[in-house]
């Protein structure tokens, strides 16, 4: 399987989203998936930790003990250890490559499993929920962003906009999230939409790719990527507007 995001993307998306972040809020909104939970020295997982981003600031700005990240592909892992490793973490921070399926781990391992815009990437999301409990310790924590669908029939702008993206989505919406959470054996279950901060988001964001980001990045990746990449925010603000494409937080407790 060839990685979805080589250098050049990771490159477009951290001069968007910020250093070792491949989506929108940076640490800003990994504090609010966090939300009021306390999880200074916690053990937590992080699913498709992706460039980095999530590990570091779980760890220097959230206080856990130690995250395990894990992820399926090799340039974003790269990234990653390069920058836990230019950060000092390397002892907070552990880095692992995985495959596809269910977790490589022994259960109630981790007192928190964290992701952040990555399981998008899993279309089962019952099998993804029944693994998450079960290596969850007892009254540990799901805390975790996703990017979802508003109904099970993506209109014709939704599936341009995923076509756009030209990666491996697996969008569900919000019910099928809470059935299965529920059917994990998952209680205190939450789904916070965050359409409305993302909308105002994603327009800044392409005015920036239109601007002097877009100009910078031209320089690394190729005016052709840029502009390949300005149609995909062109595509996506349609359906961020219809409601459509709806962010959103998700929380869940392990009884």
């Amino acid at each position: 399987m060839s990685d979805h995001y080589p250098d050049h993307l990771i490159a477009l998306l951290e001069a968007v989203w910020g250093e070792g972040f491949m989506s929108p809020g940076g640490p800003a909104e990994v504090g609010r998936v966090i939300g009021g939970h306390e999880i200074r020295g916690a053990k937590v997982l992080d699913i498709g930790c992706g460039a980095g981003g999530g590990p570091i600031t779980l760890a220097e700005a959230q206080g856990v003990a130690y995250v395990t990240g894990i992820d399926v592909e090799d340039a974003v892992l790269e990234h990653a250890r390069a920058l836990v490793a230019a950060r000092g973490l390397t002892d907070r921070i552990g880095l692992v490559k995985v495959a596809p399926g269910p977790l490589p781990f022994p259960g109630e391992t981790f007192d928190l499993v964290f992701s952040k815009d990555s399981i998008v990437h899993i279309r089962d999301k019952h099998a993804l929920m029944a693994e998450v409990f079960r290596v969850l310790k007892p009254g540990g924590w799901f805390l975790a962003s996703d990017w979802l669908i508003g109904s099970d029939s993506p209109s014709p702008a939704m599936q341009a906009y995923i076509a756009a993206e030209g990666l491996d989505f697996g969008m569900a919406t919000p019910a099928e999230y809470r059935d299965a959470m529920q059917a994990a054996g998952f209680t205190a279950i939450e789904t916070r939409s965050r359409n409305e901060w993302y909308r105002r988001e994603a327009r800044d964001e392409l005015a920036r790719l239109r601007g002097v980001v877009g100009r910078v990045l031209a320089e690394k990746v190729g005016e052709a990527f840029v502009q390949q990449n300005i149609g995909v925010w062109e595509r996506m603000i349609p359906v961020l507007d219809s409601g459509e494409h709806c962010p959103t937080h998700l929380a869940g407790q392990k009884p």
